[in-house]
């Protein structure tokens, strides 16, 4: 019983992502100007998990930075994650930044775009920062679900 809801409850969800799934490249630059976006990762269990998170776009590619959260687990277990910006939905890949370079500079980006949120936030991440960037998927579908009536 209980599965059957968790099954229901997933089907709805991805057909939320379908309903809005963009064909179209990712124009980073309109993206650069959103405050939030939406990242979907996938929980350990299969079950779809969507956070609102921040975005700084260098280099005409996004970036998306957690500490020690459910959501940066799962972008690492399962790289395939959807990102919501302005009501579309765009399937992508994280990849985790371990070059301190670039660290750096998408660290900076995100100063100057968040100010004394970024700082105020930097004090309260705990587990250490992840910094992913987000590249296109080689499968770029976003799964198509009809939910049951």
């Amino acid at each position: 019983m209980r599965s059957m809801r968790a099954a229901r409850l997933l089907v709805a969800i991805l057909a939320l992502f379908a309903s809005r799934a963009s064909a179209a490249p990712l124009d980073w630059d309109r993206a650069a100007a959103e405050e939030t976006v939406t990242i979907a990762t996938t929980n350990e269990d299969g079950t779809p998990r969507e956070t609102t998170v921040w975005l700084v776009v260098v280099d005409a590619t996004g970036f998306v930075r957690t500490g020690g959260t459910r959501w940066g687990d799962n972008a690492e277990r399962h790289p395939a994650v959807t990102l919501r910006i302005a009501g579309e939905d765009h399937a992508l890949r994280a990849e985790r930044v371990t070059d301190p370079a670039l660290i750096a500079r998408v660290d900076g980006a995100f100063r100057e775009k968040y100010g004394t949120s970024d700082r105020i936030s930097g004090f309260i991440r705990f587990g250490g920062e992840r910094i992913f960037r987000l590249a296109q998927r080689s499968d770029p579908a976003v799964p198509t679900v009809t939910p049951e009536p």
